[in-house]
């Protein structure tokens, strides 16, 4: 019989050392096993690290060199980047089960045990050993380097009270205590935001990684650790709170860099992935694809912006975060309204804001202005990058002799006002727009065929991507804004409920 052909069920009927040899066992490292399993992978095609998008072509491939070349791995990147999943990801390409010697703290394997207790065990009872079989879901370990973070804690001290409770000198190995580090023996061991580790720390790991061993408390221990090192670091971190010391960064093999989705598309596939939304929410509320690049058009004017901190990143988690709350305002507005079904709006981005405000880091110039500001501006420039995709350029067409928007700024010209609050009911909202001379026409000639509430959504579009490009005045109201002609505004006060006056 050959341990490898063996199906699983029978497999986990092996409760001792004496049937595992039976079945021709023979031990494998964890990088042995990474790399055979990532081999047949890529011989059949499959997709280890499905759900991640955008690194197809970059880091998957850069990660797979790696585990083929049996390295310890440092995935360097910006916040939401995906390190901590493809790290997670790396458990699939593990044996399903492994076996080990039953009782062993550190995971010993039944032909090539490391601890004392293993060696004992198989010193006393021989081919009878009792062995166990390890999933590869419990062959994950995962430490965020804080502060606090010991050596104690990492690779281990003496324990006091098993030296007394055991009654043993303090000379006993058996005192030890281990710490995460051999106790992940045989197993994926990650260490988020590496560089926030003290120094002294980081070298206590120099030897692990170069020889496998562990130094406890002054004792000669010979311990030949088995682990598949990951690290992932944050370049801020290297200049705002400490770094990776040259000794251990030299000891990690392959240093892979991230990166942030490089086209709207892809963004798009990873919110609509990992956003929460309710399956009531679905039911109710209806978003259309414009609404979608938009979210994600917010993420890359905020990389892009001035004000934000770009050495800080923007997360994918805020095109996440501000998906969640522009579903929530536009169920909210349904539920106050006694709708069963609503459409997003464009006047529902106002609850995007919070979601913005607490995911980027701002500089100097982007806190004078303060964050709700930038949050507002961040959405109007992602309002006028998109509008272009749906509409003639207000700017081109103004010098041209036919213009598209004539009518409606005519409509403005002669006293129109728009004043719309986020929380319309749908039939007020649909009439409130078509009363606008002109706007419905904008829309039907390009998007006639489309339902109607998308054609409310892109009437509003206009609205707001003619006040990006100066050609209407915008106010913020207290619950809506308000849309007037733009000269006509410079003389005229806002009305009463208005709280601030100005283009956006």
């Amino acid at each position: 019989m050959n341990y490898e052909n063996i199906p699983q069920d029978q497999l986990l009927k092996i409760k001792t050392l004496g049937a595992l040899k039976g079945v021709n066992y023979k031990p494998k490292t964890i990088k042995e096993e990474l790399r055979s399993n990532l081999i047949q992978s890529l011989q059949k095609g499959t997709n280890v690290f499905e759900g991640v998008y955008g690194y197809e072509e970059t880091v998957i491939p850069e990660l797979q060199r790696a585990i083929l070349s049996g390295h310890d791995i440092n995935m360097l990147g910006l916040r939401g980047q995906a390190k901590t999943r493809l790290a997670r990801l790396m458990i699939r390409l593990l044996d399903e089960y492994i076996p080990v010697i039953k009782g062993s703290e550190l995971n010993d394997d039944p032909l090539s045990p490391l601890s004392r207790y293993g060696k004992t065990l198989i010193e006393e009872h021989g081919d009878d050993t009792p062995i166990e079989w390890l999933h590869r879901d419990l062959r994950y370990t995962e430490k965020l380097a804080t502060p606090d973070v010991s050596v104690a804690d990492l690779v281990g001290d003496v324990d006091p009270i098993k030296a007394a409770n055991m009654k043993l000198s303090y000379a006993d190995e058996r005192v030890i205590h281990f710490g995460l580090i051999p106790r992940s023996n045989r197993c994926l061991f990650v260490i988020n935001e590496l560089p926030d580790l003290q120094a002294r720390i980081q070298v206590a790991l120099f030897n692990i990684l170069e020889e496998g061993d562990i130094q406890i408390r002054g004792f000669k221990l010979r311990i030949p650790l088995d682990i598949q090192f990951v690290f992932t670091a944050n370049p801020e971190d290297y200049t705002n709170r400490g770094s990776i010391v040259t000794p251990l960064k030299d000891r990690i093999s392959s240093q892979i860099i991230t990166h942030y989705p490089k086209s709207i598309e892809i963004g798009k596939r990873i919110t609509q992935q990992e956003a929460a939304i309710k399956p009531e929410q679905h039911e109710r509320v209806q978003v259309s694809e414009i609404a979608k690049d938009l979210i994600e058009q917010i993420a890359f004017e905020a990389r892009e912006s001035e004000y934000v901190d770009e050495k800080s990143g923007v997360s994918a988690r805020l095109t996440i975060a501000a998906y969640e709350n522009l579903v929530s305002t536009a169920e909210r507005r349904a539920l106050l309204n006694g709708e069963q079904t609503t459409y997003i709006r464009l006047s529902d981005f106002v609850g995007v804001v919070p979601a913005v405000t607490g995911k980027v880091e701002l500089v100097y110039e982007g806190e004078q202005e303060g964050a709700g500001i930038v949050a507002k501006n961040l959405i109007a420039k992602a309002i006028r990058s998109t509008f272009l995709k749906y509409f003639p350029d207000p700017e081109k067409e103004k010098k041209g002799q036919k213009n598209t928007y004539k009518p409606l700024l005519g409509w403005f010209e002669e006293g129109g006002q728009l004043d719309i609050l986020t929380d319309l009911p749908t039939e007020k909202y649909q009439q409130l727009l078509r009363e606008a001379k002109g706007l419905p026409g904008i829309v039907s000639q390009k998007y006639g065929e489309l339902p109607e509430e998308e054609q409310l959504f892109l009437m509003e579009f206009v609205l707001h991507g003619l006040a990006e490009y100066s050609m209407l005045s915008k106010h913020e109201l207290v619950a809506g804004v308000q849309f007037k002609d733009l000269f006509s505004s410079m003389f005229t006060m806002p009305g009463e409920d208005s709280f601030e006056d100005g283009e956006a």
